[in-house]
Parts: structure tokens; sequence; C-alpha cells
């Protein structure tokens, strides 16, 4: 059975999640208390009803009962019970202003008798060692619902024997870094498409663009740096048990160089063998 934890931050995205792990075969429970899981997951077993896929979504909404989350990890561990969290996350501000916007109240605010910011940090700082454990983070900050059931098709429609995962993303700087990047690359040394007239309006998945980026001799040294790179660090992340690797690749707008580098390194890591996906964040934007 592949048994997932959907957790993170409230407003974050983890209802979209699970009804996106829904329209690809799993069966999921919503905020069900982290004492229950293990009971939960021995039920499934002993029924034979659930095969393959669950997710159980557990979040601060328990209120006091969520600070259990660790211990029933562990005991899903003293039985040899396997599992996978998925760690939903976004930024403070636009945690805030989602719940402005849909006029919800934060499951802290009245337990805490606080403001909206403070029981976002305050939640924040509750679930952090929840975020370290997580074998999947992924930050819906400036993601749409489209991206994120694109995201969470990509991590768990491929085989689930698959040790670790690859994503490739581009993203422009001045519309911030990704912060779930394991590791962040900045090609805004390499020459510019946007200063050709005839390109500025193209993306790094037309050929013209693609062509112009990685033709150049600037491009050539670093994609050979950057191949050796990654090819040298996936093994040893591997070792380390590693689930998730996000290589994000950053230039000024996200249109151009990053989208050709990003879209070369995924293609380089399938051809591989390893499992990788792509995605462009700011491409559109």
């Amino acid at each position: 059975m592949e048994f997932v934890i959907v957790t993170g931050m409230s407003g974050a995205g983890k209802t979209r999640a699970m009804h996106a792990m829904e329209d690809i075969g799993f069966f999921c429970v919503d905020n069900l208390p982290p004492k229950l899981i293990p009971i939960f997951y021995d039920l499934l077993l002993q029924s034979g009803e659930v095969e393959g896929r669950v997710a159980v979504v557990t979040d601060a909404r328990g209120g006091e009962m969520f600070k259990s989350f660790f211990t029933a990890t562990e005991t899903l561990e003293k039985e040899n019970c396997s599992y996978k969290i998925l760690f939903l996350d976004s930024k403070d501000s636009v945690l805030v202003n989602r719940y402005k916007e849909s006029r919800r109240r934060h499951p802290l605010v009245t337990e805490m008798n606080a403001s909206l910011e403070d029981a976002v940090r305050h939640e924040r700082e509750m679930l952090r060692p929840v975020k370290s454990r997580a074998d999947y983070v992924i930050d819906t900050s400036q993601v749409s619902p489209a991206q994120l059931k694109n995201r969470i098709s990509k991590l768990f429609l491929t085989n689930s024997q698959d040790s670790m995962k690859v994503h490739c993303m581009s993203f422009g700087f001045k519309h911030g870094i990704p912060l779930e990047a394991d590791l962040v690359f900045d090609v805004r040394c390499l020459p510019n498409p946007f200063y050709d007239a005839e390109l500025r309006p193209l993306s790094g998945l037309d050929k013209p663009v693609y062509d112009f980026v990685m033709e150049k001799e600037e491009t050539k040294g670093f994609v050979k740096r950057f191949v050796d790179m990654i090819d040298y660090l996936i093994p040893l992340y591997n070792q380390e048990g590693k689930s998730q690797l996000m290589i994000t690749v950053g230039c000024t707008g996200g249109q151009h160089r990053s989208v050709a580098l990003a879209e070369y390194m995924n293609e380089h890591l399938l051809k591989e063998g390893i499992s990788s996906s792509v995605t462009h964040r700011d491409m559109h934007k």
C-alpha cells in the first residue's frame, strides 16, 4: 500500500492537493487527527478493502491533537508501515492574503486569540519540524491550481518504487526564488535573447530561442559544468535517502534562458534513466 500523509500550512492548498490525488486514484481522508493515523493504517490492512494508494490530510485544524504527529509517525515506523509525507507551503504574505480574500478564519486565530498574521507565524514555527521531515515539499505561493495538480500528478503517477524524483523548475529572479528549491542556478550571466526584438516575445520552449541560448560558447561551458555537478550530486542525495530533489534555474524574467536550460537538464536526466519532470513557473508572466 502506498500511504501518503498530506500536511502543511493552513491555506497552502492541501484540499486542492487532496482533490488532485483523488483524481489519480488515491483514496483520501481529510482532517484526520494524527493519533488516529496508525489505527486507520491498521484498519486498511486488516479490511483489505482499500488497496494501492491512500492519502490522509492532517493539519493545525486538529488543534492540540496535532501535537501527536511525531508520536503517530514513530508508531508507523515501529510497525514497519511504509509512508511518505507531502508538505504544502506558501509565503506568509500569500497565506494572509488568501485568508483575507476568502474571508475564512485561520484555525489558530480563535485558539490563540491572536491576529491572522500572528497565527500564521505561530503555525509555521509549530510545523517547522514536520517540514524538515517531509519527503516532498511544494510551495504554492506562485502556483496555479492547474500547476499544483500537474505537480501532484508528476510526483505520484510515476513508479512509486523510484528511489528519488527530480523536478526541474525555471523561474525569474524578479518574481522571487522558489521556496522549495534544493539547488538554485543563476543563468543571468549568459547571453540574453530578450535583446533580440524577434526573440523577445518567444520563450525557451521555442526553437529559435532554445538554439540562441544553447549555441552560445558561454552556455556550452556552463552546461558542461551544470551536468557534471548534477550527475555527481544525485547519487549522493540518493544515498542520504532524499525522496525529491528540486533543481531550479533562474534568469531575469523566467522566460528565455532559464526555460531552455531547465528543459535541457530534464531531458538529460530522463536519458540517464532518472525520474524527472519539468515546469516553468514564470514563463507566461
